[in-house]
């Protein structure tokens, strides 16, 4: 009966762990898919008619994809670091969610993108354009800030206990061998010079414990 609440802490970084890497993942991803789309629409009227304007995200700013990347690969070098390194990515991947959020809903109803489309169709700085209308992309947007946010939070809260990369565990260096696995080496006879040079080769000390080498000093003595 106590074993439950003893494996409950143990299983939460691992879920925290899944759940950020997928809120990490699709947050950057809508943020990015929605760049493309038209976030607003209007018309600039001329005196043969009206011209229809249509901006895009990205034409409005392309600060949320940015963000979005910078957070896609803080989330992927959480797994880099460790220790103050960790907890310093985390962080930025949590100001890119927070970031892509303030900017995506400041953007819902920015109108210069389509004032800058209308100056260049009519040729007219100052030229006025219709009834705005916004589509939803930009909150898609804003969901896939808050994500990212998310995936932050919880890389701060259990970044630490998270595994990290053993790439770099091949350049350490192999710990000295043991006793028992020098007991067990070849052993070398002095008097055939080809044992003496496998054990150079080896790495070893032909004259270690070696009959009339290593003990020879003190038969002499």
């Amino acid at each position: 009966m106590t074993s439950e609440p003893a494996t409950e802490p143990s299983r939460a970084p691992r879920r925290a762990l899944a759940l950020a890497l997928l809120a990490g993942a699709l947050g950057a991803a809508l943020v990015l898919v929605s760049a493309g789309q038209v976030w607003s629409e209007s018309s600039v009227r001329f005196a043969q008619g009206s011209v229809p304007l249509r901006a895009e995200g990205g034409d409005i700013s392309g600060l949320p994809s940015a963000l979005a990347l910078v957070g896609l690969a803080a989330l992927v070098a959480v797994f880099a670091v460790r220790r103050t390194t960790r907890v310093v990515v985390s962080a930025l991947l949590t100001l890119s969610g927070a970031g892509t959020v303030a900017i995506a809903l400041f953007a819902t109803n920015s109108t210069e993108a389509l004032e800058e489309q209308a100056a260049e169709t009519s040729g007219l700085a100052g030229s006025d354009i219709g009834a705005v209308s916004h589509s939803l992309w930009p909150y898609v947007s804003v969901a896939g800030g808050a994500l990212l946010l998310l995936a932050g939070v919880l890389a701060l809260r259990y970044g630490r206990r998270w595994p990290s990369m053993s790439g770099s565990a091949r350049y350490e260096r192999s710990p000295r061998p043991s006793s028992r696995a020098r007991n067990t080496a070849p052993t070398v006879d002095p008097d055939r010079p080809e044992d003496l040079w496998k054990a150079l080769d080896r790495g070893e000390d032909p004259t270690y414990d070696t009959p009339g080498i290593g003990t020879g000093r003190h038969q002499g003595q």
